[in-house]
């Protein structure tokens, strides 16, 4: 895969590329208007007590009133992003407090002075080696995304892992690229991730470790693409600074994730050692939470905020210290928690406006009466599209697995495939989306515009797809291997 390189003239072009926010704004408003040009209709559903969740029924699309969103609905989708202004449900309000929460406990542990001496001391013991941090990482979040869908857990960990390879020689884009790629391909890869494959499978009427080995070849290929990638950019960019896609922002990332403490920056204490191992004991307390302890948003961002307090007290910041530096950290991540509430307005307005189901619709009918090797394909990249209008991997697994699944028995194809099919695409498309807030607030925290991602990843994109396309080809060829 060739990596782009970055334009001499960029920073001198008249045109400038809009930002997230715009973006995103502009997309609720392209939904909004596609509502009054696509038929409403709606399955019917049934409760899924394995799922817990309502599933549309295979056969039942009818088309419905149309709701077509005015003036009125577009101004309020960034609001109903966060929450429904109806029913007062939440939507994305978890995931912004979470990232607010996030920030606050980084500017305490920052004040302390903590982080810079011990990157100092990191990248002192690392000299020469620096390299390997990129492969580790990235197969660390990838587990973490095959077994229990890490995403927006990947927040917390942008503030920590950017000052560290800013201070290696690196840039941004290579710590955003260690996460974002890491994690997305572990998802991609799905084997036991209960947010993924587990419900896919279920929702499709199959044990989810049909078609494993498959899942396991695929995981193990686009990781060693994606690090192979990674590396060679991050390579590049130590050797000339210059050839970074952020260059021109380098100067002022350096200043912003590596601020100087005004005491005690260039010595590692004692107390440093004490902050530092709480800071890390909290990741690890999160990770447990969320694996085997039932926590989700609300017990992770009460955990920042607990840890952040603690540090604040260990680390003798004072009331009046702690305080701003909560506050002032959380400040620094207030438009990550915005983009957030943007992104899933997009959401909100497309199922508002009853035209997700007739989305869906369509694509049953363009799979039906295909050759198996063609059927699984198309399904791949039918799934592309709906991934892009919904980006929760669960919401899309119960969506449309009990309508595309029992296709795949027509045209010969195992349904376990399909569910890798559908996996893989989302895993993919969730590298790239606006829509998702996980890709938008990671962009935001590493200070990375959306456009340079998007110059660095396409050709991720194509490698991970031709990979995908033959893994899924072979897989119809090899139906009725043991897998």
């Amino acid at each position: 895969m060739a990596i782009p390189a970055a334009s001499a003239t960029e920073t001198t072009s008249r045109f400038s590329f809009p930002s997230a926010y715009t973006i995103l704004f502009a997309l609720i408003v392209i939904i909004a208007g596609l509502t009054w040009v696509i038929p409403a209709g709606q399955y019917e559903r049934v409760a899924s007590e394995t799922l817990g969740k309502d599933v549309p029924v295979a056969g039942t699309y009818a088309p419905t009133d149309a709701n077509p969103q005015g003036f009125f609905d577009v101004i309020l989708a960034p609001i109903a992003g966060f929450y429904d202004p109806g029913s007062y449900s939440a939507n994305a309000i978890d995931v912004a407090l979470f990232v607010l929460m996030i920030g606050g406990f980084i500017g305490v542990v920052t004040a302390t002075g903590a982080i810079d001496a011990g990157i100092k001391r990191a990248m002192t013991r690392l000299e020469g080696r620096e390299k390997w941090m990129i492969p580790i990482l990235m197969g660390l979040f990838a587990i973490g995304g095959t077994t229990e869908g890490m995403a927006e857990e990947t927040l917390a960990f942008y503030v920590l892992l950017t000052p560290v390879m800013i201070a290696a020689g690196y840039d941004a884009l290579t710590a955003v690229a260690v996460i974002l790629l890491g994690a997305g391909v572990g998802v991609l890869g799905s084997t036991v991730n209960a947010f993924s494959t587990v419900i896919a499978s279920d929702a499709a009427g199959v044990p989810f470790t049909e078609g494993l080995m498959l899942r396991l070849v695929l995981l193990a290929l686009t990781l060693v693409a994606t690090v192979a990638y990674v590396m060679r950019y991050a390579a590049r960019v130590k050797a000339d600074p210059s050839r970074s896609l952020v260059f021109d922002r380098k100067t002022e990332n350096e200043t912003h994730f590596l601020k100087a403490s005004e005491a005690g920056a260039s010595d590692f204490t004692g107390l440093h050692k004490i902050v530092l191992l709480l800071f890390g004991a909290t990741f690890a307390v999160m990770i447990w939470g969320v694996s085997l302890g039932g926590w989700w948003m609300a017990e992770m961002s009460g955990l920042f905020l607990f840890a952040g307090i603690g540090i604040g007290i260990v680390g003798r910041l004072g009331e009046k210290g702690l305080v701003e530096a909560f506050v002032g950290g959380a400040r620094d991540l207030l438009g990550v928690a915005l983009i957030i509430g943007l992104a899933r307005g997009i959401v909100v307005v497309m199922d508002a406006g009853h035209i997700t189901d007739t989305i869906l619709h369509w694509a049953e009918g363009t799979v039906a009466g295909l050759n198996e090797v063609v059927f699984i394909n198309v399904m791949y990249w039918i799934q592309v599209v709906l991934s892009f209008f919904v980006p929760s991997t669960s919401g899309l697994a119960v969506l449309s697995m009990p309508i595309l699944a029992p296709v795949g028995d027509f045209a010969g194809v195992s349904r376990s495939l399909v569910v890798t099919a559908f996996q893989s695409a989302e895993g993919v498309v969730n590298l790239v989306t606006p829509t998702s807030a996980v890709v938008m607030g990671g962009l935001a925290i590493g200070r990375v515009p959306y456009e340079r991602w998007l110059r660095f990843v396409w050709p991720v994109l194509l490698g991970l797809t031709i990979i995908i396309m033959a893994a899924l080809s072979i897989g119809v060829l090899l139906q009725g291997t043991p897998a």
